[in-house]
């Protein structure tokens, strides 16, 4: 009877045993929250079509804001430098002349043809009146008068026109042309500072601190136009991304702080969500219709440490989890 009893008892303990497994195996499994360490990254390139002469830094290199990355060669832009500054002398050369005047020699010779036409007018009013004596007293005919009186007429004429040219070249150039030679002089410096600042860009420069990340040409390469020289990684804006079903965005919402867990370090890093978007694919969409559900859509959550975290890297492994 007791061995019965015995048997009884281990086959009730067994199927307690079976039902105790049945249920964990039903309970539903806890999904882990997995993203990646991201990082703002930048890219280096030229302004100009260059060839690489020199690349200061190596993949890895830590630089800091004005650091000299590479220095490219630009003959063209040196060729169209030296073609600025020649058009720039040859404005001002303009401008200058315009601003001072006619030459000396130039004035002294207008005055000596306004002096010359001058003496010709006195020589025909003193004729003409003559001419004109001699016709009221009945001696010459009218036609010798007409004739003084034109000629008179001419040489006044004559002197006023000497006159103006000598006022004109005291003068100097009129205010317009002045103008327009100073615009000419401010569009070669204009045109001397747009090819200065294509020929700074051909010194790369760090535009922020950061890591250098993956370096594309080699030295002695042609390169084009805004083609990427290196890639530099901010090291100090880092931020943890998670594609999140939502399904799963309960106890997750922008402004809560959560704990990250990295693997590769051992660090759990409190943070806080920053943005919570749609990644919009249908590639990361769960379909459960066919259960008579929803399709769950994912978000894409940003998160950001609360305090500077040392030792991460881009591309890292994070686990999420409530706090």
């Amino acid at each position: 009877m007791s061995v019965v009893i015995a048997v009884l008892a281990i086959v009730i303990f067994l199927v307690i045993l079976i039902v105790m497994a049945v249920g964990l195996l039903r309970q539903p499994k806890k999904e882990t929250i997995e993203g990646q360490v991201e990082t703002t990254e930048y890219r280096v390139s030229c302004k100009v079509p260059a060839r690489v002469f020199a690349i200061l830094v190596k993949e890895g290199d830590n630089v800091c804001r004005g650091d000299t990355l590479a220095i490219m060669e630009a003959p063209d832009v040196e060729a169209k430098l030296a073609q600025a500054h020649a058009a720039f002398e040859a404005a001002k050369a303009v401008e200058e002349k315009a601003r001072n005047g006619a030459r000396q020699e130039d004035i002294r010779s207008a005055y000596e043809m306004w002096q010359k036409a001058m003496a010709a007018r006195v020589v025909a009013e003193k004729t003409f009146h003559r001419v004109d004596r001699l016709f009221q007293q009945g001696v010459l005919p009218e036609q010798k008068r007409d004739e003084a009186k034109a000629q008179y007429d001419a040489m006044t004429a004559t002197e006023k026109a000497a006159k103006a040219q000598y006022d004109m070249a005291l003068k100097g150039a009129r205010s317009e042309d002045r103008h327009a030679a100073s615009a000419q002089t401010r569009r070669a410096e204009s045109a001397i500072a747009e090819v200065t600042s294509y020929m700074n860009e051909t010194v790369l420069l760090a535009s922020a601190d950061g890591r250098v990340t993956e370096i594309f040409p080699q030295v002695g390469e042609l390169v084009g136009a805004g083609a990427p020289i290196m890639n530099v990684s901010v090291v100090d804006d880092m931020w943890f991304t998670f594609n999140i079903r939502e399904d799963l965005l309960r106890q997750y919402s922008v402004g809560a702080t959560c704990i990250v867990h990295v693997p590769a370090t051992g660090q759990d890093i409190d943070v806080k969500i920053t943005s919570m978007k749609d990644v919009g694919s249908f590639a990361v969409w769960k379909a459960t219709k066919a259960m008579d559900d929803i399709d769950l859509k994912t978000f894409e959550v940003q998160a950001r440490p609360l305090k500077k975290v040392n030792g991460l890297y881009p591309g890292m492994s994070a686990l999420l989890s409530g706090k």
